[in-house]
């Protein structure tokens, strides 16, 4: 079921998805609205006569308008759209394009378009004025006019939505909102006050597999990124197998062709049939998701404060906002439980090994690039040394803290090799010693 989730949650955020269903379902409504047409006679009484087409010429000019006008604006929504995604990749790096083709509002708006037109296509063509039949769908031609209508505003808001979907600040609040909601479904434990690592057994793996002389390297068939690792499946096939499973690659990892990706251990001789299908357990892509991938969520705020920093761009404030918001993450994840690397069974045997992601590992992840291109930028240094005192604040074990204390000596050492403002230097110091102090 996890797998399926995950593909399932892949497809919802494909630029092509949801358009295909709404176009589906105004071809139903479409099919609909003429069975309804052919056997309810809606007369053309008080208002209705305003409103209802009761010739053929009239549906049919009314139609074709509406179908014009449809596919053309579609093609200006999917122009304004490319602009967009143009504006964005240049300002803040190409692998931020998949965040604006997930927008659910850029899918309704194509797919909105497209399916009038394509409804308008479908009722035009069961009009009839001959000898034969006089058939005029009037509902049909209602609905049609109230879409139209219904779409002019949608356009609107969809160039609303586009003019500020491009903003640094709308961009950043957007992939902060996004980290959030991934970290809390990944880390949804609250910390346990004497196991704050989530780490249960400090024994080394060799420990384990004394008893399981047997070992057994499954290969990747192919290249590419570990989107998705099914975890309680694997750990299930080790309970039955009587198997230690050890993963080798954490979620967002790169696997070469043939690099081994997991370790079989066992107390019998392999068979053939004894062997897993990994590939039933995990995804391999082209490019990094965010969905379980909580480090590539991060990465992608660490694009956007790089880039600002670049001597091509020199914007400062952007890197200021992205620094708040991965401080707020930080803050967040010294409260939540961090999974143990050892999974045991009933029984207490091991059975499965993994490589999550640390305390220590979000830390870096956060904060080392930012702070190697900050070099220059005492704003921004600063930030990051305000931002070491709010996390600090907010640890309560040592592990964490020790973790917090080795960012603000690397950030001192930027300061002291980069600022020429001797007052500078002396404030950034004074702010390190509330820290440095109690190590």
């Amino acid at each position: 079921m996890g797998k399926l989730r995950f593909l399932w949650e892949e497809l919802m955020g494909s630029f092509w998805f949801i358009p295909i269903l709404i176009i589906l379902f105004s071809i139903g409504l479409a099919s609909m609205l003429i069975y309804f047409d052919r056997t309810v006679d809606i007369e053309s009484m008080g208002i209705l006569r305003n409103i209802l087409t009761e010739s053929a010429d009239s549906a049919r000019s009314v139609l074709s308008t509406i179908s014009g006008a449809m596919i053309g604006v579609a093609g200006t929504v999917f122009s304004i759209t490319l602009v967009a995604l143009t504006l964005a990749s240049s300002q803040f790096g190409s692998r931020l394009l998949k965040n604006f083709m997930h927008e659910r509002l850029n899918q309704v708006v194509l797919g909105t378009y497209v399916s009038i037109y394509v409804y308008c296509l479908i009722i035009l063509n069961v009009v009839k004025d001959n000898d034969n039949e006089v058939f005029i769908p009037t509902l049909s031609i209602l609905v049609a006019i109230l879409a139209a209508i219904g779409n002019i505003i949608l356009l609107i808001v969809f160039i609303h939505h586009i003019s500020i979907s491009i903003q640094a600040s709308k961009v950043i609040s957007d992939i902060s909102s996004s980290l959030m909601k991934n970290i809390e479904s990944i880390f949804s434990e609250e910390l346990d006050e004497e196991n704050p690592t989530g780490t249960s057994n400090t024994e080394s793996l060799d420990h384990y597999t004394k008893e399981f002389p047997h070992s057994k390297e499954l290969k990747s068939p192919k290249s590419g990124y570990l989107q998705y690792l099914y975890n309680e499946s694997l750990f299930k096939v080790a309970k039955k197998h009587e198997y230690i499973i050890v993963t080798l690659h954490r979620i967002g990892s790169y696997i070469v062709k043939n690099q081994p990706i997991i370790t079989l251990y066992s107390k019998t001789e392999f068979t053939e049939e004894s062997v897993i299908n990994f590939e039933d357990h995990m995804i391999l892509g082209n490019s990094r998701t965010t969905q379980r991938d909580a480090e590539h969520s991060i990465h992608q705020m660490v694009e956007i404060a790089c880039r600002a920093l670049s001597p091509g761009i020199n914007d400062p404030f952007t890197a200021i906002s992205c620094i708040d918001n991965l401080t707020s993450t930080l803050c967040y994840l010294t409260e939540v439980k961090f999974p143990s690397k050892y999974k045991f069974d009933e029984e207490d045997q091991l059975r499965y090994v993994h490589e999550p992601l640390t305390y220590q590992g979000a830390l870096d992840a956060a904060f080392l690039q930012i702070r190697q291109f900050s070099k220059g930028s005492p704003s921004v240094v600063i930030r990051l040394m305000e931002a070491m005192i709010t996390i600090y604040n907010y640890t309560h074990h040592s592990i964490h803290k020790k973790a917090v204390r080795e960012h603000v000596e690397m950030i001192m050492k930027v300061a002291e090799n980069s600022f020429e403002e001797s007052h500078d230097l002396e404030d950034i110091r004074k702010r390190s010693e509330a820290i440095l102090e109690n190590s």
